[in-house]
């Protein structure tokens, strides 16, 4: 048994690396700073940057948005691309915007902690969460492929 599980040829299980990736992830994200701004949001309002000029509250919100409900949703594999897509555009602006781009240094602040999140949001932006996730329940195992396939058949 072991002989065969170390020596097999290596097979990737791309939807069971998308779901330890989704897990791995967007778990510290919600844990950190997700349940932070939910239960510290007005102390944070006060003084919660403001890089895009719409307000310390809104600017607070998208990022709850992002930290708290789509790290949630990335968890979990539902509304993948959507959760996946609105958590890289609230890290990028804060990185770019607040961080400035700093990547090493003692004003790095975790540079390159953003940099993972940046990369896992993109990877499951353009990926999708794989088979194990919700979506995959919702949508079923053909996907908009299979529906494609069976519509153009069917002409």
């Amino acid at each position: 048994m072991l002989k065969r599980l170390l020596f097999q040829p290596f097979q990737p299980r791309t939807d069971f690396g998308l779901l330890i990736l989704r897990v791995v992830a967007f778990t510290p994200l919600f844990l950190k700073h997700g349940t932070e701004k939910l239960f510290r949001f007005q102390h944070m309002a006060q003084h919660f940057p403001n890089p895009l000029h719409i307000g310390a509250a809104p600017s607070l919100t998208f990022a709850l948005i992002s930290d708290a409900i789509c790290s949630v949703l990335l968890f979990l594999g539902l509304a993948t691309r959507w959760a996946a897509l609105i958590t890289f555009v609230n890290i990028f602006v804060a990185w770019a915007f607040v961080h400035h781009f700093v990547l090493f240094g003692p004003q790095g602040d975790h540079g390159e902690v953003i940099v993972l999140y940046l990369a896992a949001a993109a990877t499951l932006f353009f990926a999708g969460a794989g088979r194990f996730s919700v979506d995959r329940l919702i949508v079923g195992r053909s996907g908009v492929r299979g529906r494609l396939r069976q519509h153009v058949s069917a002409d």
